[in-house]
């Protein structure tokens, strides 16, 4: 299973929220493009990257930040923002390996199909979810699609990763929510990335156990829960 350490970016700053509330916004670091680096010197083979302007308001502010990301990483997904064809394209030509659709993705059902003809593998899309329905513009509003319904949607439109996110866990510490991956990995055969409240060792044994294809550890990393070392060895099934 990959691990991929997590960048949010807020005004060029490596930052945390607490169930995607911009108003309970932790700032870890000035410098995302330093973190990236040390991650990668970890062993990180991926990272998994979120410009947070973008994904409320449908920009790219932060793309200068993740082109030199890109620039000091192995492989790099990001989202946030992603809105046209021409933000994938763009994003695509600075070598980001893969770029996640999230509002798009619902707000425009064609889109996703287009650009997975296009692009292949380098499209993900991010299923990021609120009782049970998808949300949207990062996260700060609910869409009307039920959660496992879209997911379903995407696999049949030919989607290879979903990268799904239980909001109520994500920045909490409080572990993640095995049992929605148990029913995701049942339900589909699409690679599926688990996202939000993986704060332990157990947490990524458990979500590796369910035979997904990844796992991303944000907050955990940042407080020192966890060391990534430790994080990528259990990942990989190594005694820790």
């Amino acid at each position: 299973m990959l691990i991929f350490p997590a960048i949010d970016i807020y005004e060029g700053r490596a930052v945390r929220l607490e169930r995607g509330d911009y108003a309970r916004m932790t700032v870890y670091s000035e410098d995302p493009v330093s973190v990236a680096w040390q991650f990668t010197q970890c062993g990180a083979e991926f990272l998994h990257v979120v410009d947070l302007e973008g994904a409320r308001d449908g920009t790219t502010p932060n793309f200068e930040t993740v082109r030199a990301i890109v620039a000091r990483a192995r492989r790099v997904q990001v989202g946030g923002g992603v809105r046209s064809a021409g933000t994938v394209e763009r994003y695509i030509e600075a070598g980001v390996a893969r770029v996640i659709l999230g509002t798009a993705a619902i707000a425009s059902p064609g889109f996703v199909g287009e650009m997975t003809a296009r692009f292949g593998e380098k499209i993900a899309v991010g299923v990021d979810i609120k009782d049970g329905f998808a949300a949207m513009r990062g996260w700060t509003e609910l869409s009307e699609r039920r959660a496992f319904d879209f997911c379903r949607e995407l696999e049949r439109v030919g989607v290879g990763t979903i990268i799904c996110t239980d909001i109520s866990k994500d920045g909490l510490l409080s572990g993640a929510n095995i049992a929605l991956y148990e029913e995701l990995a049942r339900s589909l055969s699409v690679d599926i990335i688990a996202s939000g409240g993986v704060s332990s060792l157990g947490d990524v044994r458990a979500l590796r156990d369910l035979g997904l294809c990844g796992a991303i550890v944000g907050k955990a990393l940042y407080t020192g829960e966890l060391a990534l070392v430790d994080v990528l060895a259990a990942a990989e099934g190594v005694a820790v």
